[in-house]
């Protein structure tokens, strides 16, 4: 008895595994096309190279990849440009990439503030970013409490305090590192990065600075917080330095002195200076008189909170290149600046700028309008004091083409008309926040004055009504721009 042959059963087709699209796919199917032409010519070359023994080309490639990265083909240098021109802001998941885009992106950096000193000492700094050529070590020098929700601020500084205070109320002081430290991460920094050309710094000491001056031979820019005339000797050998901010004394911060040996110092090392700042700084007439004849070169000199002596403002006559002169937060300017026989005129002075300053001393105003008595350009920013008497005193510089005014309270329409009515020359004026200058106290001498102006911005109070008042006189239309409002 036969039976019929079992016949097998048709066998399940096998379970094929779809692959997982790997980071290179994805990447090659988003890509834009010029950059996947040049990616798919490299391919091609790599197929006929005569490395490469295939028994065959077929006649139609289609861009695959292997898992592996396909920026691998690209050259250092290539990626490089291809990086640099993508915004600032990707460049940071761009780092992320992988390895070799971290470094890559590290050698784009030129710019950096460091907040973590150990980060320099430990040598990271310079293998991360090789190219640096911007430097704050600031906030870096001190140690602030990690948890503390208390963040003192001024200008440059910032630091973070617990809620205990110090009782001289120098905090900086109290977190600051030891200066061997600075000193050590100066010298590591200077090594590593030659071509440096901006560093900002608190508590070097001169060692440190030397160190910088002979290692970075291009340092242009300088800044120095709680410096004293023994630091200054350390930065007499940057030869090529051309701005410089001393900050000697910040009250509440610290505070050291720098005196008219510091100044004579700095004078006859960095005669290439064209931007100065001196914040803090004490000092009389033989230290900026130094500074006038050793550095030609000077173009802008800004005094901020200073402890000068008085008739120091008589040296600035020995600046003959000077062509901007700014005061900041000065409690006086110059209480006594000597007979007016023995002061002169900065002959090539433009700018003159008054912010935040206590301009009440009558004298040493006119004194100071005396020596600025050709600039073409007059800025007062919230000075207290500033009243109709002392802005009579600028009606002798004739030659003024800009004027700004900006929270001067006291002064007065008929004040503001008493000066610039003998200007002949001023084509530009800005008055923001002056409350006692009235809308309805505009003269005609002064609305036909405002016509012929060429830009004016008018805002003294929250209620000016000038725009409408004015219609149909063509202001602003004689200049090269219109009429402005806030």
């Amino acid at each position: 008895m036969s039976f019929p042959e079992e016949k097998p059963e048709n066998p399940s087709p096998p379970t094929v595994k779809k692959r997982s699209s790997s980071w290179s796919d994805l990447w090659f199917k988003n890509i834009k096309t010029p950059l996947k032409h040049v990616v798919w010519t490299m391919q091609l070359q790599s197929l006929s190279s005569p490395a490469t023994k295939s028994p065959y080309i077929p006649k139609t490639l289609t861009p695959t990849f292997p898992h592996s990265d396909p920026t691998l083909l690209l050259p250092d240098q290539l990626l490089l440009k291809i990086l640099s021109k993508l915004p600032d802001a990707q460049r940071h998941s761009n780092s992320l990439v992988c390895k070799r885009w971290l470094n890559l992106q590290g050698r784009l950096v030129r710019s950096l503030k460091l907040l973590d000193w150990h980060f320099l000492e430990s040598g990271r700094l310079a293998f991360r970013f090789p190219n640096l050529t911007n430097v704050d070590l600031v906030s870096g020098c001190l140690v602030s409490p990690r948890n503390s929700g208390i963040l003192l601020s001024h200008r440059g500084v910032s630091v973070h305090i617990g809620s205990g205070f110090s009782k001289t109320w120098k905090v900086c002081e109290d977190s600051l590192l030891p200066a061997e430290f600075i000193s050590r991460g100066l010298k590591l920094l200077a090594s590593s990065c030659p071509n440096l050309r901006k560093l900002a710094v608190i508590g070097a000491s001169e060692l440190g600075l030397m160190d910088v001056a002979e290692e970075c031979l291009t340092l242009q820019e300088l800044e120095l917080h709680q410096c004293n005339d023994d630091v200054l000797r350390g930065i007499a050998a940057c030869t090529n330095l051309q701005v410089l901010r001393l900050v000697a004394n910040v009250d509440g911060f610290y505070s050291s002195v720098v005196s008219d040996i510091g100044l004579t110092i700095l004078a006859q090392g960095c005669k290439r200076l064209v931007k100065l700042e001196l914040h803090g700084c004490q000092g009389s007439f033989d230290g900026i008189k130094a500074i006038g004849q050793c550095c030609l070169m000077l173009e802008e000199l800004t005094i901020c909170d200073h402890r000068m002596e008085s008739g120091w403002s008589a040296g600035l006559w020995y600046c003959e290149n000077l062509k901007t002169l700014r005061f900041h937060s000065c409690r006086e300017i110059d209480p006594s600046p000597g007979p007016h026989e023995y002061l002169g005129c900065c002959p090539a002075l433009e700018r003159l700028q008054f912010q935040k300053c206590q301009l009440r001393d009558k004298k040493s105003m006119r004194v100071m309008l005396m020596l600025c008595g050709a600039v073409r350009e007059m800025v007062f920013q919230d000075c207290w004091g500033f009243n109709n008497d002392m802005f009579s005193l600028a009606s002798g510089c004739r030659r003024v083409e800009f004027l700004s005014l900006e929270g001067c309270s006291l002064l007065t329409t008929e004040g503001l008309a008493s000066v610039i009515l003998y200007w002949k020359e001023l084509q530009s004026l800005r008055v923001v926040s002056c409350k006692n200058i009235k809308d309805s106290e505009i003269t005609p001498s002064l609305s036909t004055m405002f016509s012929a102006l060429k830009e004016l911005k008018w805002r003294p109070d929250t209620k000016s009504l000038l725009p409408s008042s004015l219609v149909g006189t063509g202001m602003g239309k004689k200049g090269s721009k219109f009429f402005k409002r806030m």
